[in-house]
């Protein structure tokens, strides 16, 4: 563990890994919310369907974030790592800055996987208790539609508590750009 916060404190790869969270996150809540919307305005009545298309969905984020950011975020670390060679005229492969460097594009790229896949899956769990019977299709909609708000919600919190702002403010910006998409598919679904 003191090897993991000597990486994070030399290559202030928090911040970076704060912002895929909550930019991933947010973009997970919101994909799902527009599948299941989708699913809300055709009718679809088979949770199977809107659990395994949420789950393509799940997936398809999760590894494009894991290879984006860390390609990503390697090319940019060792451009960095070059430039520090460079200034010292010295050669850093076995060193601290390239193993932090190393560690950053790692945490960074597993950040950028796992933040979309969950925040996606939590408005699944509903349509996943319907495929079980546990509760009809019409009430995994609707809890959907709340896990969802309350995650946008939270993520908002979250960045109102970073930015030491009010967090009520940004928790509300959060549900607007839900209601936002909301509004957007139920205007399309009507000319469709």
């Amino acid at each position: 563990m003191n090897k993991v916060k000597l990486y994070i404190q030399v290559t202030h790869v928090s911040d970076i890994a704060r912002r895929y969270f909550a930019m991933n996150g947010f973009d997970g809540s919101m994909t799902v919310l527009g599948v299941i919307l989708g699913a809300w305005i055709t009718g679809v009545k088979d949770p199977k369907v809107i659990v395994m298309t949420g789950f393509g969905a799940c997936l398809a984020m999760g590894v494009s974030g894991f290879f984006g950011a860390y390609i990503t975020e390697k090319a940019e670390r060792r451009r960095q790592l070059r430039e520090l060679e460079e200034s010292m005229l010295e050669d850093l492969d076995d060193s601290l800055h390239r193993d932090a460097s190393e560690f950053a594009s790692a945490l960074t790229a597993i950040t950028n996987c796992l933040s979309p896949a969950l925040t996606a899956a939590i408005s699944l769990v509903p349509f996943i208790f319907s495929m079980f019977g546990v509760i009809p299709i019409f009430n995994s909609y609707i809890a959907s539609f709340t896990l969802t708000s309350l995650t946008l919600f939270s993520i908002g919190i979250y960045l109102g508590r970073v930015a030491g702002e009010n967090v009520w403010l940004y928790g509300i910006q959060m549900l607007m750009a839900g209601l936002v998409i909301t509004i957007i598919l139920f205007l399309l679904g009507e000319f469709a």
